[in-house]
């Protein structure tokens, strides 16, 4: 009967970096045949066969949301404020519990969530980890600690709810154009200069032992969340493209030269910055990204026929030149670099908003 009519696939968090595209993935895959994106503010943006339903998921019941369909991608997350944890958890964490527990009363047969690979215990440094790899997460950021808690979370929920099929998604660090100015805003805050994105403008990049990521386009990540909810799988997959980039990787883009810097110096600046409300990343997420295990897609490419369009130099230039131009869309998670928009940031206080 689904197949006759369509799916009807409910996106939570849907205007945001990868909500968006994972709603534009859906709404041109001919198998489904209706989108609900739901965000907890209004948008002016429209995909086709796509519906925008306006709800919080830390304060509003979901039930209705999700009744009758046949797969949720719960993708809705919280990265600030970093200096109240306690609001991202009631959002993250009891947020997303919500949305599970709507989505196992209501009978709806599939799950599609947005781990990370934030999730995992640290790793090793010079190989690759695969699914099963221990998902502590590091204590001492709140991003890791509530994807870890939301992992155990899973494990009981999965044992009480045998017939609903449960994914969870692992990705690396996600971007695309439209993402920068707002990943700008998460992260970095309105004192970097947009425009120094580019090659001879940046005269130098640190080189930090360990800091590295694997990252991926935004749209390939959407990709496999598309084929998570057309295919019969279960369990975790990690996406991720190689090789991961450091700084030698981004001073090769850049043409600028290598410094190396020992770690405890990064992250007393950044603690410095975190502590004045001048950036709104937290040391924490510093010591995370530190810490993080390099992935292996194998189980993606096989089960979910998944291959990556972009390279992880691809999606850096584009992301890059984003923040030269201040790029966004129009949603409210990843609105534009407008005027007055930095002296805001300013005014709202750096990681004390969401």
């Amino acid at each position: 009967m689904s197949e006759q009519r369509g799916l009807k696939v409910v996106v939570v968090g849907a205007t945001g970096n990868v909500g968006t595209s994972v709603v534009t993935a859906l709404s041109t895959e001919p198998a489904v045949g209706e989108v609900v994106g739901v965000a907890r503010r209004r948008t002016e943006w429209t995909a086709p066969k796509t519906t925008f339903v306006e709800a919080d998921v830390a304060t509003d019941d979901v039930r209705d949301i999700v009744r009758g369909a046949d797969a949720v991608v719960h993708l809705a997350w919280l990265f600030q404020p970093t200096h109240k944890p306690s609001v991202t958890w009631d959002n993250n964490v009891v947020g997303s519990i919500r949305v599970f527990d709507a989505v196992a009363n209501e009978g709806v047969p599939a799950l599609v969530y947005a781990s990370s690979v934030a999730a995992y215990s640290p790793g090793p440094t010079d190989l690759e980890v695969t699914e099963d790899w221990p998902t502590h997460g590091w204590p001492g950021a709140a991003y890791p600690r509530e994807k870890a808690y939301l992992e155990r979370f899973l494990d009981a929920f999965e044992l009480r709810n045998p017939d609903l099929r449960v994914v969870r998604m692992r990705p690396g660090f996600i971007f695309k154009r439209e993402s920068a100015t707002a990943q700008r805003r998460l992260f970095l805050g309105p004192l970097l200069p947009g425009r120094l994105m580019r090659a001879a403008r940046i005269p130098v990049v640190p080189l930090v032992d360990d800091l590295r990521a694997q990252i991926l386009h935004t749209s390939d990540a959407a990709a496999a969340y598309v084929q998570a909810v057309l295919r019969p799988v279960r369990g975790a997959f990690n996406l991720a493209t190689a090789p991961p980039v450091d700084g030698r990787v981004l001073a090769d883009y850049l043409d600028a030269r290598q410094i190396p810097l020992p770690r405890r110096a990064i992250r007393a600046a950044l603690w410095t910055a975190w502590h004045a409300h001048a950036v709104p990343a937290s040391p924490g997420l510093l010591d995370t990204v530190m810490h993080l295990p390099l992935m292996d897609s194998t189980r993606a490419r096989a089960e979910l026929g998944w291959a990556p369009k972009y390279s992880p130099r691809d999606t850096l230039e584009e992301f890059l030149g984003g923040l030269r131009d201040g790029a966004g869309m129009p949603t409210a998670p990843l609105a534009d670099d407008t005027v007055g928009g930095r002296v805001r940031e300013f005014a709202t206080g750096l990681g004390q908003r969401p």
